[in-house]
């Protein structure tokens, strides 16, 4: 097994003593902070290492490689996106903190996500439609790393899906604007300029991604070895498992601890690390 190392900063010590610590036969170095130990073995410190240094240490078979893969799914609040729609859009309705607490609760798996975005929306009923473009331009700012990330999988010919429990006026703009094959989320429902409290149509939620996950693999004709999902709350883990490599980025615990590998301190451009 190789040992991809990678963070905000890589210092020479620590790649000293993980080397030392893991055994590791050889170095290929993937850029400024990202290296790869080749031959590294596993170890009892290597993760409380990594944490008290904020690295991301992943364990990837020897010959696994972007080539391997067709699909790529991510999430896109606090994903791919540094902010949460919703609760931006609530602090146009001095609703910021009450919102942000279900969106807290329901990320790390402890409301229900179709209640939780149901008492969400409805909070916000009458709120003007510009409110959303101000979101938009003001505050909504993609995760370090989004953009080289997308360009390396569109380069590599992957499949690319953006699939989201927000709003559709968020995921159409991004998928115009980064290149995504397909978007899927939720679309808030408007009269005269001004939103109703409601969703239209079916509420995209965990069981939803899964199934988009799913039914883009199949409409391609894709293994399900071929597929790289991200996210980072409680909804998201039904398309992390169906996945055949489910990555939770800057996530809550109880994702961190069923995906198949986690970056807690990379930007999304780590995933290309893994399989550099």
């Amino acid at each position: 097994m190789n040992l991809v190392v990678q963070g905000c900063r890589l210092e020479a010590r620590a790649l000293k003593d993980l080397t030392t610590l893991t055994g590791a036969e050889g170095i290929k170095r993937l850029g400024t902070n990202a290296v790869r130990l080749l031959g590294a073995q596993p170890h009892p410190e290597l993760s409380s290492y990594c944490e008290a240094h904020e690295l991301d240490c992943t364990f990837v078979p020897d010959d696994r490689r972007l080539s391997d893969f067709r699909l790529f799914v991510t999430d896109m609040d606090s994903t791919l996106i540094t902010i949460e729609c919703i609760d931006e859009i609530a602090d146009m309705q001095g609703l910021k903190n009450e919102v942000a607490t279900i969106t807290e609760a329901a990320m790390r798996g402890e409301l229900d996500f179709r209640e939780s975005l149901t008492r969400r929306v409805a909070l916000l009923e009458g709120l003007p439609e510009t409110a959303l473009g101000r979101v938009f331009r003001e505050r909504l700012r993609l995760n370090p790393g989004a953009e080289t990330l997308i360009a390396g999988l569109k380069q590599a010919g992957i499949v690319t899906v953006l699939v989201s429990g927000g709003f559709t006026y968020f995921t159409e703009r991004l998928q115009k604007q980064l290149g995504f094959d397909y978007a899927v989320a939720n679309e808030l429902e408007i009269r005269n300029g001004k939103l109703t409290g409601r969703v239209k149509n079916e509420v995209i939620d965990g069981e939803a991604k899964r199934r988009t996950l799913q039914l883009v693999r199949k409409h391609h004709g894709f293994a399900s070895k071929a597929v790289i999902a991200v996210g980072d709350g409680a909804n998201d883990l039904p398309m992390l498992t169906a996945a055949g490599v489910g990555i939770a980025y800057h996530a809550k615990p109880v994702v961190r601890e069923q995906a198949t590998c986690a970056l807690n301190y990379s930007g999304l451009d780590g995933i290309l690390n893994l399989f550099a």
